[in-house]
């Protein structure tokens, strides 16, 4: 009797798929919707885990685009110490789509950025990339200047890319509570003083972050008709949860909320993919082997995991493409072995996260 099911392949059935299969031989996670090929320009911005992707294209013969280099004349080290190099454009961590729809409306004067500036013992910092310099700026004039610098590099990221890759964070937020704009971290943690009138906590909703979402990639479509779209959500949880719930339930709510969205606006967009790295690493069948022994941060081991998924599935697309068009070099001579976890356990020390900082105020 034939019915739905009767012909669907392994990976459509859980025993088949999991439970008989060593969780690291794991295979067909993710099938490309758009073929990327060497040559395409990809950006990359939002929470920490997004870092990965950039390095993982830059390892693997992809053409990463940073719109904000540093100087030539300096060490990477040290260009990475202030922040270049780490994001398409020196934003810093865009944790949720909120922050997403605001670097897009200002970069593209639909509005204008807040004057607003934070300072700490006569140092000056930017409430949207408050980590951004390190030691702050000498004065606000100079922070404002260099943001204006950001937001031109963030406008040439949205007009010149090929494919926009977008890592979803947060749904917890702090914004002014006078005009509604959302802050990178609350302030008082990195920089500036807390103000129970001025500061107001934000848990957005599933359809807050959907609607921030999509009308943030209809003005990237708006100026650029023919990027795609890759969505991808970390798996790594909250620091700290503000919601008065327990953290593990806000990280659930958080994540649920965020993963939900993603599936939502790549079902429904044509333009838009989802990487599923939030489900390599937290699935059951992966019993928490990826995470550090203080069950947040992802391990080296974990990075390079996600990132072989991921340099599997473009260098598959770009093959199948590549062979259809004598003109395109094969993308699989361009692809190197993926990184050793040593490699991948220096670039999990060397990540760049805003939020951590909340971890300071826990109690002892």
């Amino acid at each position: 009797m034939s019915h739905p099911y009767s012909d669907l392949p392994a990976p459509a059935f859980w025993r088949s798929a999991v439970s008989e299969r060593n969780p690291l031989e794991t295979s067909d996670l993710w099938s490309p919707k758009h073929a990327l090929l060497p040559t395409d320009s990809v950006v990359t911005f939002g929470s920490c885990f997004a870092q990965h992707i950039s390095r993982a294209l830059r390892r693997n013969g992809f053409s990463w685009l940073d719109c904000e280099p540093g100087a030539s004349f300096v060490s990477d080290k040290l260009n990475n110490r202030f922040n270049y190099g780490v994001f398409s454009a020196r934003t810093g961590n865009i944790y949720s789509a909120k922050a997403l729809l605001q670097w897009v409306k200002w970069s593209l004067g639909h509005e204008t950025a807040p004057e607003e500036v934070w300072e700490r013992n006569g140092r000056y910092y930017d409430p949207f990339r408050p980590a951004i310099e390190p030691g702050g700026f000498a004065s606000p004039e100079e922070m404002h200047a260099s943001r204006s610098q950001t937001l031109s590099a963030f406008r040439r990221a949205l007009t010149e890319s090929d494919l926009f890759v977008f890592t979803l964070g947060l749904t917890e937020s702090w914004e002014n509570a006078q005009h509604g704009y959302t802050y990178a971290t609350c302030p008082g943690t990195n920089a500036g003083t807390f103000d129970p009138q001025a500061h107001v906590f934000r848990n957005y909703s599933y359809a807050d972050v959907h609607g921030h979402l999509q009308e943030a990639l209809t003005l990237l479509r708006d100026v650029n008709p023919d990027v795609r779209i890759l969505l991808t959500v970390s798996p790594v949880p909250l620091t700290a949860t503000a919601s008065g719930k327990h953290v593990v339930v806000s990280t659930t709510y958080s994540k649920s909320v965020l993963r939900a969205v993603a599936g939502a606006v790549s079902d429904t967009w044509d333009s838009v993919d989802y990487f599923p790295s939030y489900e390599i690493i937290t699935a059951p069948s992966f019993r928490g082997m990826f995470y550090d022994p203080n069950m947040r941060t992802v391990s080296g081991r974990g990075v390079d995991f996600v990132m072989s998924h991921f340099i599997a599935g473009i260098s598959d697309g770009a093959t199948d493409s590549a062979s259809t068009d004598a003109s395109q070099p094969a993308p699989a001579e361009k692809i190197a072995p993926v990184e050793t976890a040593l490699e991948a356990e220096a670039d999990v020390d060397d990540i760049k996260c805003e939020e951590e900082i909340l971890a300071a105020f826990a109690p002892n």
